[in-house]
C-alpha cells in the first residue's frame, strides 16, 4: 500500500533478475552406452544389459524390468 516497485529490475526487494532463469542446455555424458567392465548378463524380459555380471546365477533383471515387476508383484494381493 504506497510502495512503489520497479518491476523490471526489482531494485525495492533487491532481487535479481537471472534468479529464475533456465540453465543452457546440459551436455550428454560423452561415454555414452553401456559402463566398462565385464560383461553384463542381458535381462530375460528385454534383452538389455544388466548391472550383474554374466556369470550372475539365476534370473537377471535390467532396472527398468526390475521396476515393472515389483510394482507388478507389490500390486497383485
Amino acid at each position: 500500500m504506497g510502495v512503489e516497485t520497479d518491476t523490471e529490475t526489482n531494485t525495492d526487494t533487491g532481487t535479481d533478475d537471472t534468479y529464475c532463469e533456465t540453465p543452457g542446455p546440459i551436455a550428454p555424458d560423452p561415454s555414452g552406452g553401456a559402463a566398462e567392465g565385464p560383461p553384463y548378463a542381458e535381462c530375460v524380459l528385454c534383452r538389455e544389459p544388466t548391472e550383474f555380471p554374466e556369470s550372475t546365477k539365476g534370473a537377471t533383471l535390467c532396472p527398468v524390468c526390475a521396476w515393472q515387476e515389483a510394482g507388478r508383484t507389490a500390486c497383485s494381493g
